[in-house]
């Protein structure tokens, strides 16, 4: 979103439409769910789990990361990675209040 339009929506529809980009591709959201299935830190199992080119893993890593969703930690030559909870939790709050019950008794369309 251009910096010029965005100061036609509020902070909060700014940052859901932000954390939705974030995880808007179904090789971050297999990312995340490999690291929340894990529980701990992944270092380097997730080519071979993908199928995916180094490259374009360590790109999704990239932007996870500068979402803030990831930490990373430097263990040799290697970088694990891990949920950041403090984003983790934002997300999820803004996730679910952005869904709300719809109700299913009148008529719509």
């Amino acid at each position: 979103m251009g910096a010029t339009k965005s100061d036609l929506f509020t902070a909060q529809q700014n940052e859901l439409a932000s954390m939705a980009k974030a995880i808007a591709h179904p090789a971050r959201i297999a990312i995340l769910q490999k690291v929340l299935r894990t529980q701990g830190c992944v270092c380097g199992s997730l080519v071979e789990e993908l199928g995916l080119a180094q490259p374009t893993i360590s790109q999704h890593l990239k932007e996870l990361k500068n979402a803030g969703l990831l930490r990373g930690n430097v263990e040799g030559t290697s970088v694990c990675y891990c949920i950041e909870p403090d984003t983790w939790n934002r997300y999820k709050e803004l996730l679910a209040g952005f869904f709300v019950p719809v109700n299913e008794q009148g008529s719509c369309c």
